[in-house]
């Protein structure tokens, strides 16, 4: 039997990043998924996956520590050896992130760092570092938002973050394409998560308002979002490369 293609996922616990992981295991992959904190959730979407019949592990990962990013990779090579016979992976999502909301005048220097590391510097050095652990011919996805694209006032310093990943994932594709390693960057529009403690989910009137101004006439849910970047991790992805893929229902057009 043939070794299935391996993908990890960081923030995969929950949210968004649970939706890609249970997407890449029905695409045939295995899947390694991080989480910060939620350790029982991540057992949670292992056992499903492997209801699916693909492999997965989970490993703690802090991704505004960069520091921690080569233990956190000797983890990644001792699972890869112990449960997946193999010593390399072949996708990297870079999912995991968090989300501030505060308008531009009252945006605080904490709130600006604490997203430069977790939205931007983390993804760029684990990407960076996934490097030495990643078979040619796979594949990097990076996510964005679709707040780069439209404005919605509150997330300055959360947009420009997502705006620096869509100029870095081109980068990407230009400087890693002779190892054939193909980069994306998926741009969600607003779902309905505990993102950004619920907002989008829980609040009536925003739910209501974005709908509106929203083609499709309603708020996007994980689901939607899941089997776009699960696809960009298939042969039938194969010639996309340096994408900015928006998944938004075709919101604020």
């Amino acid at each position: 039997m043939s070794q299935s293609k391996i993908a990890l996922v960081t923030g995969g616990s929950r949210g968004l990043g649970r939706n890609m992981a249970v997407n890449l295991a029905k695409k045939g992959l295995d899947v390694i998924l991080t989480y910060n904190s939620k350790a029982t959730e991540a057992l949670e979407v292992i056992s499903e996956i492997e209801k699916l019949g693909q492999k997965a592990a989970a490993i703690q990962l802090s991704v505004d520590d960069s520091k921690s990013f080569d233990a956190f990779f000797e983890k990644v090579q001792q699972t890869l050896q112990s449960k997946f016979n193999t010593t390399k992976i072949d996708f990297l999502v870079n999912n995991a992130g968090i989300g501030v909301y505060n308008s531009f005048a009252e945006t605080t220097e904490d709130q600006f760092d604490s997203l430069v590391k977790i939205q931007f510097k983390g993804p760029f050095f684990l990407s960076q570092k996934a490097l030495a652990y990643m078979n040619d011919g796979g594949g990097i996805v990076n996510i964005s938002t679709g707040l780069a694209r439209f404005s919605l006032p509150g997330y300055a310093a959360y947009a420009s973050m997502k705006g620096a990943m869509e100029t870095l994932t081109k980068y990407q594709a230009k400087e890693l394409g002779t190892r054939g390693i193909r980069v994306n960057i998926v741009a969600p529009g607003a779902i309905e998560t505990d993102f950004g403690g619920g907002v989008v989910r829980d609040n009536a009137g925003l739910n209501a308002m974005i709908a509106g101004q929203t083609a499709l006439g309603r708020v996007g849910l994980p689901d939607d979002i899941g089997g776009v970047v699960a696809f960009l991790c298939t042969d039938d992805a194969r010639w996309v490369n340096a994408q900015r893929i928006e998944v938004s229902g075709g919101q604020s057009l």
